[in-house]
């Protein structure tokens, strides 16, 4: 399974999956990350945390730990 967390700097990844369960969950899907949609990865911190992407129009930051429930292809 490969997730958003091993997505490289400029790749764009179709979301799969949402893993996780309750408030984490909907929180992430509140943010645009739904089934199907497309997020290019801009940028990604020294540390790789956080996470920086483009979803749906928009910037938006994701922590490491939110990324790895993202299920991508």
């Amino acid at each position: 399974m490969k997730t958003l967390k091993d997505a490289r700097i400029g790749q764009t990844v179709t979301v799969v999956k949402v893993h996780g369960e309750g408030a984490v969950r909907r929180r992430i899907m509140d943010m645009g990350i739904t089934k199907r949609v497309e997020i290019l990865v801009r940028k990604v911190a020294p540390l790789g945390d956080p996470i920086e992407i483009n979803v749906r129009g928009y910037e938006l930051s994701l922590r490491k730990a939110d990324a790895e429930m993202i299920e991508i292809q």
